[in-house]
Parts: structure tokens; C-alpha cells; sequence
């Protein structure tokens, strides 16, 4: 399970290096993730130590929304005057990236792409 969790890891620290060397305004552990899509692409998916640590991590994503929580408290008086448009925002965003994400999918499924299939 730590090895899992080193590799994740890894993943993103390799992400952050490739960012930083090459100076590209991209997030590092946006790279790092789509390293890891490449590796387990070429592997044929992720092995069942890996979708056990992932599903850990899904799980516990929750407390990582405690310092939104907390920003939201502390700034309160932006979210007064700004609220609207930061909702706005967030929502037409949030949407965008579903139907974005959800087109690609059904497209890499239609087309034959995908070489594995999610086990729940």
C-alpha cells in the first residue's frame, strides 16, 4: 500500500520537475496525472493495489475541503460583494468540465480506445 502511494507520488513530483524544467505555466501535478494516465495506459490499467489506494484516497477527499471551508469564513466579506459572480463561475466551470470530461469518455468507449473498463 505505501509502494502505491510512493508511486502516486512520485507521479506528481516528476510532473512538478518536468513543469519547473521547462519553465510552462501548467500545473505540475496536472502533468504528473497525465504521466500516470500515459504508464497505466501502457500497463493495461491499474493493478488492484493501486485501485485499493485510490479508492482510499477518493473516500477521504472530503477533508481536504476544510480549508475552503475555512477560507469561506475568512473572507466573508468578499463573498459579500462577490458572491454572485464567484458562484457563477464555479458552477458554469464545474459544468463545463463534466460535459467536457463526459464527451471525451463516451468518444475514447465509442471509438475503441479505452483497453479497460472500470470495476467497481
Amino acid at each position: 500500500m505505501l509502494a502505491q502511494l510512493g508511486l502516486l507520488m512520485m507521479f506528481q513530483l516528476i510532473g512538478e520537475a518536468v513543469v519547473a524544467s521547462l519553465g510552462i505555466p501548467f500545473p505540475g501535478p496536472l502533468c504528473g496525472m497525465l504521466l500516470l494516465l500515459g504508464y497505466l495506459y501502457l500497463r493495461g490499467g491499474p493493478s488492484e493495489e493501486l485501485s485499493s489506494i485510490g479508492s482510499k484516497l477518493v473516500d477521504n477527499l472530503g477533508l481536504l475541503f476544510v480549508p475552503a471551508g475555512t477560507a469561506i469564513v475568512a473572507y466573508g466579506a468578499l463573498f459579500a460583494t462577490d458572491g454572485l459572480a464567484i458562484v457563477t463561475a464555479l458552477v458554469l466551470s464545474t459544468l463545463l468540465a463534466v460535459l467536457i470530461g463526459g464527451a471525451i469518455a463516451a468518444a475514447a468507449e465509442h471509438s475503441g480506445a479505452c483497453r479497460w473498463r472500470y470495476r467497481a
